[in-house]
């Protein structure tokens, strides 16, 4: 690797970390776990805005027990519920509520500038 590939790298690995640490200040500053904003934000993101216990298994890369408990967690606090798939009754579907989508976008909404300053950093490393 080249220097300047080197640097590129290291602006990204910098400006990443600091985007993941103001997403977390800001999650703290809603009344949110880091793992509860990354729980809803991949809620929220999935193709219908409802997601298994497999899909955030695999989307959060956690075990299934530490999903299932964040989960339950996350119900307790009236920021996701459950319901049953139409298609298959063994299987539960999470969505958020409407404290779950007001938390999430009191979060989404405060991170603009770290965002913009994220999308720099990987347009820079994507012309070097």
């Amino acid at each position: 690797m080249s220097d300047n590939r080197y640097a590129a790298a290291a602006r990204f690995r910098a400006a990443l970390r600091q985007f993941l640490r103001g997403s977390e200040d800001r999650a703290r500053s809603v009344g949110l776990t880091p793992r509860q904003h990354l729980l809803l934000l991949q809620i929220a993101g999935s193709e219908d805005g409802t997601a298994t216990i497999s899909q955030l298994v695999s989307g959060l890369a956690l075990s299934q027990s530490a999903i299932t408990e964040l989960v339950q967690r996350a119900e307790l606090a009236g920021l996701v519920r459950r319901s049953q798939s139409q298609e298959d009754g063994r299987v539960s579907l999470l969505s958020l509520t409407p404290k779950g989508e007001a938390k999430l976008a009191a979060v989404h909404d405060a991170l603009g500038p770290e965002r913009s300053e994220l999308r720099r950093v990987i347009d820079d490393i994507d012309q070097a």
